[in-house]
């Protein structure tokens, strides 16, 4: 039966979990519930909201090579895909509502901004795998296609750096997220996944 659910019910709840946040933010914005700064606040919701994901698509793979649920990888491929999506969420928001189309201005801060750089770098290389996240592609490039979405470790980085850069000071959130970020990558390493897969297994 719990089998049932998930296999059924947990790719529906996620997708559903992924959507709300856009309701929410529209529905606070018209409550007038997004700070003295809506434009600031819906940039850094929706920025936090593609990490988050990002970071979770990014656990998918030990959720289930060491701890064995496997209703985890179903879910990975929409996690990113959602994740892009909130990217571009945030960066029409930057560039229409903060910066209002001004696009000398938006490359003059590129520039002056180092957390703007590294965001529209994470931003970029998101796009490709994006575009070839669904199986046609899959197909079509072979072993090239887990060698492209292997840029993911390095975005996942990029991306956590980009908070840290994107906040005052003394802020220690971003920090957190970066050391999720390295915990999930070490978790990646084959003899410490083969270790922590045989002991969970042993003393389960």
């Amino acid at each position: 039966m719990k089998n049932k659910f998930f296999d059924r019910w947990f790719p529906i709840l996620v997708h559903i979990a992924c959507l709300l946040p856009i309701p929410w933010l529209i529905f606070n914005a018209w409550q007038g519930n997004l700070t003295a700064d809506p434009i600031r606040a819906s940039i850094l919701r929706t920025g936090k909201i593609a990490l988050v994901l990002l970071v979770l698509s990014l656990a998918c793979t030990p959720l289930n090579s060491i701890f064995g649920f496997k209703p985890a990888l179903r879910v990975r491929r929409a996690l990113g895909d959602y994740s892009f999506m909130y990217v571009c969420l945030h960066f029409a928001i930057i560039v229409s509502l903060d910066y209002g189309f001004n696009f000398q201005y938006i490359t003059n801060e590129l520039f002056q901004r180092p957390y703007a750089l590294v965001g529209l770098v994470t931003g970029l290389l998101l796009i490709p795998l994006a575009i070839t996240s669904f199986p046609p592609w899959q197909k079509r490039l072979g072993k090239n296609w887990k060698r492209l979405h292997s840029l993911v470790y390095v975005i996942v980085l990029l991306d956590a750096l980009h908070f840290i850069l994107s906040v005052k000071q003394g802020v220690t959130e971003p920090y957190l997220w970066m050391i999720l970020v390295l915990f999930l990558l070490v978790l990646r390493i084959p003899p410490l996944r083969r270790f922590l897969s045989g002991y969970l297994t042993h003393v389960g």
